[in-house]
């Protein structure tokens, strides 16, 4: 159930992102204002990928596939199973620590313009790094 829950999250995530980076870089590019509309769809993005890393750390802790994989086996993992265990968490982590500061920075921006290049580098960078990392085959049902 929690996995079920991790992965359609995860659909939400990206959109969100997607949605944000997009927003951001827009109004960088465009030099609009940063409106309360801005700030709503980098604030969603926020808070849905920190309940995604809540789920995540409940499923890596509860699955097989997690940390009971490390304690079974040390680091002596395949490719797919160090991918489970070890790379999409702690690079998870850091992606959602990149969105944290492009959020935290945003707020500290003098302009508009600067505070939309806030959003879309740190956004944007958290978006990479967490489709770098995604499990593309467990995902997507490809075996």
């Amino acid at each position: 159930m929690i996995k079920t829950l991790h992965s359609y999250w995860a659909y939400f995530v990206l959109i969100m992102l997607v949605i944000a980076v997009v927003n951001a870089i827009i109004g960088f590019t465009s030099g609009k204002k940063f409106v309360s509309k801005d700030l709503r769809i980098s604030l969603f993005a926020l808070i849905f990928t920190h309940l995604q890393l809540l789920i995540g750390i409940i499923l890596y802790f509860t699955s097989v596939k997690g940390f009971q994989m490390i304690q079974a086996n040390g680091m002596k993992l395949v490719s797919a199973d160090r991918l489970l265990a070890l790379e999409h968490p702690l690079v998870g982590i850091l992606a959602i620590v990149f969105i944290t500061i492009g959020w935290s920075k945003h707020k500290k921006q003098q302009t508009d313009k600067r505070a939309f290049g806030k959003i879309a580098f740190f956004y944007g960078l958290g978006l990479l790094l967490i489709l770098s990392r995604l499990p593309w085959k467990d995902w997507l049902g490809l075996y």
